[in-house]
């Protein structure tokens, strides 16, 4: 790198402007609100988080938690995958561009708010169904953006290295913001389930379609 850098400050953010960095938040509360309505509403599993799935399929493996959660994790898993690889072959093969590929995401999301709202989803193959629809989505989200937004253990440890080594750095504010945003999205879809539980997919399709219009609004052509 011609460009002197701190080891800790990735090259792929240092040219993200304030929109970059709003699309960012925004996505990281999708995956908060994403995977916290797998785990309430589909039951015991993550969307996107697929560490905490990897531990929950070995406590299955054990003969402890859930009944019937060992399925449930496994078909994150593979759907999770699906939507890398799905990710992989629109970014790096066919090249679309990034709207594009969040607009597959919204639409996944979308369609599994519409389902759940329909009416109550009680067969486990409906709920797996809705599973696959949003890990999908989640697995694309992990592929498309070069910083991580649907998985943040790499990002805390950064974040609090660079606290403790006092070399804290002006971007940090987002990276924080980040942290803070995926707590807001997983609370919001709490909130839902509470309140209005036929809207409890809502927040994480609101959330990545408020990313998708921020990185619309970024590529617009200025008027001059």
């Amino acid at each position: 790198m011609s460009t002197p850098m701190r080891p800790s400050a990735p090259a792929v953010s240092a040219g993200l402007d304030p929109r970059g960095e709003w699309s960012l938040l925004l996505l990281s509360a999708a995956s908060g609100a994403a995977d916290a309505f797998a785990f309430i509403c589909v039951g015991q599993v993550f969307a996107g988080v697929m560490t905490g799935n990897l531990v929950l399929l070995g406590i299955s493996a054990a003969g402890a938690g859930e009944h019937g959660v060992a399925l449930r994790v496994i078909t994150a898993l593979v759907a999770y995958g699906i939507g890398v690889t799905c990710g992989a072959w629109m970014n790096e093969r066919l090249r679309w561009p990034l709207p594009v590929m969040l607009l597959i995401e919204v639409v996944l999301l979308t369609a599994g708010a519409v389902l759940w709202a329909l009416g109550p989803v009680a067969s486990d193959g409906d709920r797996l169904g809705l599973l696959v629809l949003v890990a999908v989505a989640m697995g694309i989200q992990g592929r498309i953006r070069a910083t991580p937004t649907n998985y943040f253990t790499g990002t805390l440890t950064a974040l609090v290295g660079r606290a403790a080594l006092q070399s804290w750095e002006h971007r940090d504010r987002w990276v924080a913001g980040r942290l803070i945003a995926v707590v807001v999205g997983a609370a919001m879809t709490a909130l839902a389930v509470r309140l209005w539980p036929g809207a409890a997919a809502v927040p994480a399709a609101l959330s990545a379609a408020g990313a998708l219009l921020v990185e619309m609004l970024r590529r617009r052509p200025s008027g001059g």
